[in-house]
């Protein structure tokens, strides 16, 4: 009799356990949409699956056309996170330039993002023409010319942002003026025709990124994102690009089949959903 009841308590005593632990678990799971935090874009640009290196490392594309990387720049704006319950979260009004010869450029904070368990993002490549054609005291932050240097991504004879700007030396681009081999891959043009002004082709293109591993933000988890990034995929997507042929664009209405290929050089490779 005292053996059963000993049993009697220690079932007892793992069954209470086991509630509690369960409680807890589900106290620490808990999505308060009240409580936010920051979810961090990494974009991590590479060739293939080599580290993009600007200036000396050299790549081949489709064709096995060498090429060297001297300039890799894009605009990411209009973000959106989509939780697993459908619902979306947009983050306004921000826009980032992402430079591969600028390291904490490639480091993207979105702030108060309120809690859930998110598992889409999507981003416009470029900037939309609100923003484009807005007094320039609104342009202000990664959309202040002034505020990279030299490294222009404006077009001021066409009154519009590049978008992305691919630059680089290669043996079969044509022999240029300095005796040097050089490619530019520029693409803008946000369709324009406002205000009795002329149409332009409208490059900007939105890309939808499934995040296969939910990115879960809390109170005390601010997740990151790591979003690979390959160039080789400006050359070969729904139109092959050889730069034999394609080695200086610079206006909209020739750029779209580019545009067209970078749409499809994204994808979330990994989440940190780490404590902090």
């Amino acid at each position: 009799m005292i053996i059963n009841n000993t049993i009697r308590l220690f079932v007892a005593a793992v069954l209470a356990m086991s509630v509690l632990v369960s409680c807890n678990n589900d106290d620490a799971d808990a999505i308060d949409p009240n409580v936010k935090n920051t979810v961090t874009l990494e974009f991590d640009n590479r060739v293939g699956d080599q580290k993009l290196v600007l200036g000396t490392t050299p790549y081949k594309n489709w064709a096995g056309e060498d090429f060297t990387v001297t300039t890799f720049n894009y605009f990411v704006s209009n973000i959106k996170l989509k939780k697993d319950d459908g619902t979306v979260v947009a983050i306004p009004n921000q826009y980032f330039l992402i430079r591969q010869a600028d390291a904490k450029s490639q480091v993207v904070q979105l702030k108060d993002v309120p809690s859930g368990n998110y598992s889409e993002v999507s981003f416009a490549v470029g900037v939309d023409s609100v923003k484009s054609l807005a007094p320039i005291t609104e342009r202000t932050g990664a959309l202040d010319v002034t505020s990279y240097g030299d490294d222009g991504m404006y077009w001021s004879w066409n009154s519009g942002y590049i978008f992305m700007k691919f630059e680089g030396v290669s043996s079969v681009a044509p022999v240029r003026t300095d005796g040097r081999r050089l490619f530019q891959l520029h693409v803008g043009g946000f369709g324009g025709g406002f205000n009795g002004a002329a149409r332009t082709a409208n490059n900007l293109r939105t890309v939808t990124l499934p995040i296969a591993q939910k990115a879960t933000v809390r109170g005390n988890i601010a997740p990151t994102v790591h979003v690979l990034v390959d160039v080789k995929k400006i050359f070969d997507g729904p139109t092959r690009i050889s730069l034999a042929t394609t080695n200086n664009v610079h206006n909209p209405s020739v750029a779209t089949p580019i545009a067209e290929n970078y749409k499809q050089m994204f994808a979330v490779d990994h989440v940190h959903n780490d404590n902090q």
